[in-house]
């Protein structure tokens, strides 16, 4: 299985460069850091000056740990993360010194975790006495132990124009349904714009449109179940492609043939008053009060992802995060996990960029983030702060379940044959039977 990862990233001979100098990595770790000397961590991070505060955050971790220095490493400019992964693995192959490394998606954490390049944290996190689902809003466990603590908090939710919701005597959502969610787009869906809108699948990716009402369950909420056999059969999935093809149907939603015909970009169709709602991850935060770019002319609210029983406990939505771990190679790796703990927690805070995973920030700390991120919008004022609070406390990760290597391959079928049962040349059953069939195939040929 490690091979066959490796291939597919930068080749067999990278590889076995890499497996050298990870071999050792099973010494024992000091329980303390060294404070005698001053060492230096080698931090490895898609992440730009710009978009995470660098010099700001580091500086303070330094003040706090003036033992530890932080040597970072931004692997691309343009915060591009497919180059900085490709840039991250040569450097591994090619010998360099690694402490700490940021990962930008699940599939990339996943990925490096199997290849052996990721420390597990179990025996520090056990040290220090707290358990991750409790401490964090996000669950980066794979096989039963822990390789990340998450940094920043990107819940899904679903964004609402306030002027349409008030001339259709509706109210901000605090707690609703899927099939209350299609009453209110059908409820906005008048003359000039439709109800919502939805930026997905497209080519294999935005899959999170494909997943709804999986989306909102704790666990199980994949195409694939954490065994790695298909998921397809839930009663979930269906329903999913139900809310989808009904939305269609009554054109409460945008027309999928438009969204591929037209390329259209979900900021416009919502800042240009095209959609009256989207569900779209909380990166839209530096958005919502408008930009140069896309100036807002109206109120905007924000609603929780939908859930799909009344009786259900709700919250739980698709959610990014930066995976923080510690290198395999590592030689300071008590010092390097101490980084990421502050990072991860007091050091989220001190960045003031995002919303923390952590789940100990306070009301206080919560707001002056959001106020901070929306200070740097054209028309703040616009923006029901309340709502967007409430939202944000409140939002759930599911439990994570760790991409397979061909994670790909299943969205690009998922995607071909929802364009089918879309454009009507086949029904939700046949759908399911010829994606099933094909994942079936797929998985067996990855055996």
């Amino acid at each position: 299985m490690k091979k066959n990862i490796w291939s597919l990233l930068i080749g067999t001979v990278l590889f076995s460069v890499l497996i050298t100098g990870c071999s050792g990595s099973g010494s024992k770790v000091s329980s303390e850091p060294i404070k005698e000397k001053k060492i230096t961590l080698k931090f490895y991070s898609h992440g730009t000056e710009a978009n995470y505060n660098w010099k700001k955050t580091i500086n303070a971790f330094e003040r706090k740990y003036p033992n530890i220095h932080i040597d970072l490493v931004v692997l691309s400019e343009k915060g591009d993360t497919q180059e900085s992964i490709k840039k991250l693995d040569l450097a591994a192959a090619s010998g360099e010194p690694m402490d700490v490394l940021m990962f930008s998606d699940s599939a990339s954490y996943s990925q490096h975790v199997s290849m052996g390049m990721v420390a597990p944290l179990d025996e520090f996190i056990k040290e220090d006495g707290y358990k991750v689902t409790e401490e964090y809003k996000v669950d980066t466990q794979i096989n039963g132990k822990y390789y990340a603590l998450p940094g920043k908090f990107n819940s899904w939710y679903v964004l609402l124009n306030k002027d349409h919701l008030d001339a259709a005597g509706l109210k901000v959502p605090k707690d609703w349904t899927w099939d209350e969610f299609m009453e209110y787009a059908k409820a906005l869906t008048k003359d000039g714009h439709y109800g919502t809108y939805f930026h997905g699948p497209q080519d294999g990716s935005w899959m999170e449109y494909m997943r709804l009402a999986l989306a909102s369950e704790s666990d199980n909420s994949e195409f694939l179940k954490e065994d790695g056999k298909s998921n397809l059969d839930n009663p979930l999935f269906k329903k999913s492609l139900e809310i989808r093809l009904k939305m269609e149907e009554d054109k409460s939603a945008v027309p999928y043939a438009d969204v591929i015909s037209q390329k259209l970009n979900y900021r416009d169709e919502f800042l240009n008053q095209n959609a009256s709602s989207i569900l779209i991850g909380s990166w839209m935060n530096t958005s919502l009060g408008g930009t140069k770019q896309s100036p807002l002319n109206f109120h905007v609210a924000v609603a929780p992802f939908p859930k799909n029983n009344k009786s259900d406990k709700g919250g739980y939505a698709p959610v990014t995060t930066d995976y923080m771990s510690v290198a395999a190679n590592s030689k300071h790796k008590k010092e390097a996990y101490t980084f990421i703990r502050w990072y991860t927690t007091e050091g989220q805070i001190v960045q003031g960029k995002n919303i923390p995973s952590w789940n100990k920030v306070k009301n206080q700390d919560l707001k002056k983030i959001i106020d901070h991120i929306l200070s740097g919008t054209q028309n703040p004022e616009l923006v029901d702060k309340e709502s967007l609070i409430n939202v944000l406390t409140n939002a759930k990760s599911s439990k994570f379940t760790p991409p397979v290597p061909y994670q790909a391959e299943i969205y690009k079928v998922i995607n071909e044959e929802y364009e089918k049962l879309i454009f009507g040349e086949q029904t939700i059953d046949q759908m399911i039977e010829a994606s099933q069939e094909r994942i079936h195939e797929i998985i067996d040929n990855n055996q």
